[in-house]
């Protein structure tokens, strides 16, 4: 397995190199430390057979993925998160999931997510191509976000496994054998989650498979002033009668879920340290609500306390633990802190080393031994 560390980096573009790295070897996303001047990570990557392996050890951090990312990404991946050590939140498809030590949680690439270190945490992925996935986990969607505990000898078992055979990977596990291996280890995945929702595989499949498609389009365009059930049934070609039915199955309506879905992205980004720079009715209208009246109605029969009282008591916690960086003014609101550049801030960067040639950037980030990465933000 190939090895990266950041401490490679120097400190004050050691963030920003981190988050291109990350971007390019393994989702387009925003990476926000909690304390950028002394953040340490490491990333091991590998492959059994058509299963990627990445190995991430980090501090205290939150990464973003968002419909920006998404719009840039070509093939679509579903990646087991296993929470190695520490621990995290795992928002996605309007679930969250409090991922410690064992725990496994599911990742849809064509959909947002925003996953929360709360710690120095050791976190497996095993990113398996939609394809491959649905050989083994028919409708992969209904099962993004959920939460598999590692409370039973089974699920145990399984953590357990994926860290045996990383381990093995890394120590020389024989090629012959990695394509049975991977087949082997996500039949033993998919059984798991087969048998902890097992109520999700008693509905049709065809109506399943439309409600993941569904919600996949409401969550890339949830902050959609226009989104409704009938865009929605438009943009998707199927009857307003059709759509409540595959709704039906969820015990939500269309419009419930749209408002509900809104209403916590709106509590999740209030109580988020990096957007104390924009105001409640910023953030209200940014992710599709039109009226300030309409917004903080909802949000009180939601959440039984104000948008304001709501803030006040989440700074009061600390913000989950999510790092203190406030939004640039000149950026539009839907965008988390850029640690990207433009062309504009390469050509600065080039400039830059050229007067001080003892400046490391995000092209001279190296792996564990010695062996240089050429163009990581490219």
């Amino acid at each position: 397995m190939e090895t990266y560390r950041a401490s490679s980096l120097p400190t004050r573009t050691r963030a920003a190199a981190w988050n291109a790295f990350y971007s390019a070897r393994i989702d387009a996303a925003e990476l926000t430390p909690a304390d950028r001047d002394h953040f340490e990570a490491e990333i091991r990557l590998g492959h059994l057979g058509p299963i990627g392996i990445v190995r991430l050890s980090c501090d205290r951090s939150v990464i973003d993925r968002t419909p920006r990312h998404i719009a840039a990404s070509s093939s679509r991946t579903y990646t087991f998160i296993l929470q190695a050590a520490g621990s995290g939140a795992f928002a996605h498809y309007g679930r969250e999931a409090t991922l410690r030590k064992g725990d496994f949680t599911l990742c849809d690439s064509a959909a947002p997510h925003s996953y929360r270190v709360d710690e120095h945490s050791e976190i497996v992925m095993l990113r398996v191509p939609a394809d491959v996935l649905k050989e083994h986990l028919p409708s992969p969607e209904s099962y993004c976000g959920r939460h598999l505990a590692a409370n039973d000898g089974l699920r145990a078992t399984v953590g357990a496994l994926t860290l045996s055979l990383c381990d093995q990977l890394e120590t020389g596990l024989s090629f012959d054998f990695h394509s049975r291996v991977a087949h082997y280890l996500l039949e033993m995945i998919a059984t798991s989650y087969a048998i902890a929702f097992d109520s999700l595989i008693e509905a049709s499949s065809v109506i399943s498979g439309r409600h993941a498609k569904v919600t996949l389009y409401i969550e890339q365009h949830l902050n959609d002033p226009e989104l409704s059930p009938r865009t929605i049934a438009t943009r998707l070609k199927l009857s307003s009668r059709y759509l409540r039915m595959i709704f039906a199955v969820g015990n939500e309506t269309v419009s419930a879920y749209i408002l509900r879905r809104r209403l916590e992205e709106c509590a999740r980004q209030m109580s988020d340290p990096r957007w104390r720079g924009h105001s409640i009715s910023e953030i209200a209208f940014k992710w599709g609500f039109n009226s300030a009246p309409h917004f903080t109605r909802s949000f009180r029969e939601r959440f039984q306390t104000s948008p304001r009282d709501y803030r006040r008591m989440s700074s009061r916690t600390g913000g989950g633990g999510t790092a203190d960086v406030r939004p640039d003014a000149n950026r539009p609101a839907d965008r988390p802190p850029s640690t990207g550049r433009t062309d504009a801030s390469r050509a600065s960067a080039v400039a830059s080393r050229r007067a001080d040639p003892d400046r490391l950037d995000v092209d001279q980030l190296t792996n564990a031994g010695g062996a240089q990465l050429a163009s990581v933000a490219g």
